[in-house]
């Protein structure tokens, strides 16, 4: 092909709306601020087809790889909302990690993904340094991804972000609640606020019922509503390492999507109930705003974390060294049941 027809036909795409050479160009530097995520067991480069990762375990007696793929979310709207996308990586990065932590998980490696409909350097580069920092943080090498430019299914400058992680455990440690029995201890540990899930309600709330800025003061709180719905998504993974060592945990739930009532019975054997002592944690002040809205409680905690992003099943003793050890608070009891969570409000 003649360099005259080449540079027309990538101008026809360009007017098409996918604008190879702007993708090229916002792509070009990846590489450079990822390598600082990577682990010894990297072996490629950002670039080519498929990420290269020695499968070497040391420390393993019988490895298992664990894998989860997750998104953001509405979110990403509040982003938009306050032209600030440095958070949203670091939320997807940390919500992977927490989905494989649950069992025990150690993250390895991340593969990313950006849909958009109309690529904007700025934007790319605040996600590209919020998921690199995310990486980095949990330990987790970024080996690669997909920016994809799809007008028409994408609509300006509004993007999807979506993220996949690989972890190991070893098979004999790895947590599935099969232990979990009546008398065990629920201990929840404090969310920063939304984390990933709920936006679309909470949007539907705040901004279209109630008609909130995002400049305005959260009531009993310094911060501000944008600063409370971006505030990110806790990586729960190093502390539930760190407590691993001197505490046996029965079972892990991530409260993401679903909340309580959803989240919790996927770790519990079939004959016994969490039952949750609501009240017993510190409320933060934006679930107190969403509180008054109309919603009933039930539906709130099955749409929200309400301030607690992870929940461990664990012996009363466990629980006396875990609250010894870190902030974290006892919200309720396992008893005989059907596999379901009980609220007590």
């Amino acid at each position: 092909m003649s360099q005259a027809k080449s540079k027309r036909t990538s101008k026809a795409y360009a007017a098409a709306g996918v604008d190879i050479d702007l993708g090229n160009k916002v792509k070009s530097g990846i590489g450079a601020r990822t390598a600082s995520t990577h682990r010894p067991e990297v072996l490629s480069k950002i670039g080519g087809f498929g990420g290269l990762f020695r499968a070497s375990f040391k420390g393993y007696k019988d490895p298992v790889l664990v894998s989860s793929i997750d998104g953001v979310g509405t979110k990403l709207k509040v982003a938009a909302m306050m032209g600030r996308h440095d958070t949203i990586g670091i939320d997807l990065v940390n919500h992977c990690v927490n989905d494989i932590a649950v069992v025990g998980a150690e993250p390895l490696f991340f593969l990313d993904y950006v849909g958009t409909g109309k690529l904007d350097p700025k934007v790319f580069g605040q996600i590209l340094a919020g998921l690199t920092k995310g990486c980095k943080e949990a330990g987790c090498a970024l080996i690669g991804g997909e920016t994809a430019q799809m007008p028409g299914i994408y609509h300006g400058e509004d993007y999807d972000l979506v993220g996949s992680i690989i972890g190991v455990v070893d098979r004999a440690k790895a947590i599935d609640g099969s232990t979990i029995r009546p008398g065990d201890i629920l201990v929840g540990f404090s969310s920063s606020g939304l984390h990933t899930n709920g936006f679309s309600l909470a949007r539907q709330i705040l901004f279209a019922e109630q008609r909130r800025s995002l400049d305005q003061q959260v009531p009993g709180s310094r911060q501000t509503l944008g600063a409370a719905l971006l505030a990110p998504h806790v990586n729960y993974q190093p502390l539930l390492k760190k407590l691993a060592a001197r505490v046996t945990f029965k079972g892990l739930s991530h409260i993401t999507g679903g909340g309580f009532v959803d989240n919790i019975p996927r770790i519990l054997p079939k004959n016994v109930d969490a039952v949750i002592e609501v009240g017993t944690w510190p409320q933060l002040p934006i679930f107190e705003l969403l509180q008054n809205c109309g919603v009933s409680r039930e539906e709130l905690y099955q749409v929200f974390n309400m301030g607690i992003g992870m929940v461990a099943v664990v012996s009363p003793k466990d629980a006396s060294k875990i609250l010894s050890q870190t902030k974290a608070y006892v919200i309720g009891r396992i008893e005989p049941g059907k596999r379901k969570v009980q609220l007590k409000f």
